[in-house]
């Protein structure tokens, strides 16, 4: 969907330029491309319906501002109703409950809860400053039950043990009386799925949202699913008062379809979205950036987020406290950077957050490429001996020679990273601490580094 309507829409912009108003027929024009982006994207024809009439209203006979054109003022007007049908700004997680606050997790098997609940564990740890419990309730797949032990582990939470051979309220049960005589502040519950809605997956968690009575019911579906999407939230609709919906796939080709139609259709916040598959990759979802995304707009504000998160702040300033007292940039420092790159999320993480304009100048090739220059230089630097990355003035034929045989690489790789590290040496020299932006940039435009789109 995030690239079909931002080719549509830019196509649109264009063909617009130069006339003065919006009128009638152009925003029939534009609402013809929007329409067609929708429904490709498998939003449900209700909501489609909705949200072109609503967009038509706003805009006819609007007056266009300032240096605006027509078609930027349309897509400003569909990038605020986006994000209105998707639920204004941000909707947060509610605690305030007596302990253990209880989440319940819903959803069809194969959406990704259990995956999910592990990584709103992690979530609540660390940004909530909360202790978690986790318990699974399907009975019906022992391997959920082991999957959610590993995956709690990694998060950081505690695992209460089910068995397949007891009953999900039993369950429930022992894991709330036992959540709170050891003061835990949530409990999160892991429900069953099924392949289908079915009759007896409804009543049974609706007998488990009984038991439990759970102060938020989040409602757990594949971005990707499109239109099922749609079936499948008003079972679960009709089955239980829903607080919440979270995302998974979020990272896939069809982003945004789901998130138009089942906020829609359940009345219920996107609470989260699953944006990668790694235990951290969940984000709290903001309707007016995953607005902008979709129609190819960026999300600088998570982009400026994840390099935040992934660079080592402390590093970096005595980097530039190195630098800048005149000690030498030395092939340590420049690993140091190699791996900060890579803690970032990798290159196409970064890049899915760029405007579209500057995201389509790098294509999956070309990251693909960078991506594994970044691995074979790391490899060629962790081949040398310690003395060796702090005098690389020690590397000479026979070094390189052993140095290569370690990486795996060509002795003219060595070379060439060596030519490198001496350019970065040399304008590290000129910049005397001038800060790791202007250091990432120039790494950026070397020869064999990869260069962002938009940076010189």
């Amino acid at each position: 969907m995030a690239s079909a309507l931002s080719e549509r829409l830019t196509k649109i912009v264009k063909t617009m330029r130069g006339q003065a108003r919006i009128t009638e027929d152009n925003v029939s024009e534009m609402m013809r491309e929007v329409r067609m982006a929708l429904l490709e994207a498998d939003v449900a024809l209700p909501v489609v319906r909705d949200f072109i009439g609503r967009v038509k209203l706003k805009a006819l006979g609007q007056e266009v501002v300032g240096s605006l054109t027509p078609g930027q003022a349309l897509v400003g007007i569909v990038n605020k109703e986006l994000a209105a049908t998707m639920g204004e700004g941000v909707a947060d997680i509610n605690l305030s409950a007596q302990p253990p606050a209880v989440i319940l997790m819903a959803g069809l098997q194969g959406a990704g809860k259990t995956t999910t609940t592990a990584k709103l564990a992690k979530h609540l740890i660390e940004k909530r400053k909360k202790k978690v419990l986790t318990v699974s309730g399907d009975v019906y797949r022992p391997a959920a039950i082991e999957q959610l032990k590993t995956v709690s582990g990694q998060a950081g939470a505690e695992w209460f043990p089910s068995s397949a051979d007891q009953k999900p309220q039993d369950i429930a049960r022992a894991a709330l009386d036992h959540a709170r005589k050891h003061f835990f502040d949530v409990l999160l519950v892991d429900t069953a799925g099924r392949l289908a809605i079915d009759e007896a997956l409804m009543q049974e968690i609706k007998e488990l949202h009984g038991v439990l009575k759970p102060v938020e019911t989040l409602f757990v579906v594949d971005a990707m699913q499109g239109q099922d999407a749609i079936n499948t939230a008003k079972a679960f609709k009709e089955a239980l008062p829903l607080t919440g919906i979270v995302l998974t796939k979020m990272d896939g080709d069809s982003r945004g379809g789901a998130a138009l139609s089942v906020r829609q259709i359940t009345g219920a916040p996107i609470k989260f979205a699953g944006v990668s598959e790694k235990i951290d990759g969940l984000e709290v979802f903001d309707a007016e950036r995953h607005a902008g995304r979709v129609l190819g707009m960026g999300d600088i504000v998570a982009l400026v987020e994840q390099v935040s998160a992934g660079v080592d702040m402390e590093s970096a300033q005595r980097l530039a406290a190195k630098v800048k007292s005149g000690e030498s940039f030395d092939l340590e420092d420049f690993l140091g950077q190699l791996q900060q790159m890579k803690q970032m999320g990798g290159l196409s993480s970064l890049m899915d957050k760029l405007p579209g304009e500057l995201a389509g100048k790098a294509s999956e090739a070309d990251l693909t490429r960078a991506e594994k220059d970044i691995k074979r230089k790391e490899g060629i630097i962790c081949s040398m001996t310690p003395t060796e990355r702090r005098k690389p003035e020690l590397i000479k034929a026979t070094r390189k020679r052993r140095i290569a045989a370690g990486a795996g690489v060509q002795v003219q790789e060595v070379n060439r990273l060596l030519k490198e590290f001496d350019q970065m040496r040399a304008m590290m020299k000129k910049m005397k601490g001038g800060g790791l932006m202007k250091m990432m940039k120039r790494m950026g435009g070397m020869k064999g580094m990869p260069k962002l789109p938009g940076m010189g």
